[in-house]
């Protein structure tokens, strides 16, 4: 069963973008682009933070090799799982 919570989704909404840092208003949950199948998203629990801009380049952009997408969102979730720890989010029981 693949984990899925619209409340951890919507609250990317509310964190500054994991990759460029920008909170302008168009930052929401980017999911990884690697194990899932087609029409499949990975669990809710791979999700970073990601602007428009930077959601685009990963899904979409022709800038990137796919291992430089790949490290790009690697490296997003890392700082985003620092950020909600240090932060207060996420508390842990």
């Amino acid at each position: 069963m693949i984990y899925r919570s619209r409340k951890l989704i919507e609250a990317m909404r509310d964190y500054p973008c994991s990759n460029c840092g920008r909170d302008d208003g168009t930052v929401c949950a980017a999911h990884r682009n690697e194990g899932k199948g087609m029409g499949l998203k990975v669990s809710d629990a791979l999700v970073a933070p990601l602007c428009s801009q930077c959601h685009h380049e990963l899904d979409q952009g022709k800038h990137l090799t796919k291992d430089e997408r790949r490290d790009m969102w690697n490296r997003a979730y890392i700082k985003n799982v620092q950020y909600m720890i240090e932060s207060g989010r996420l508390e842990l029981k």
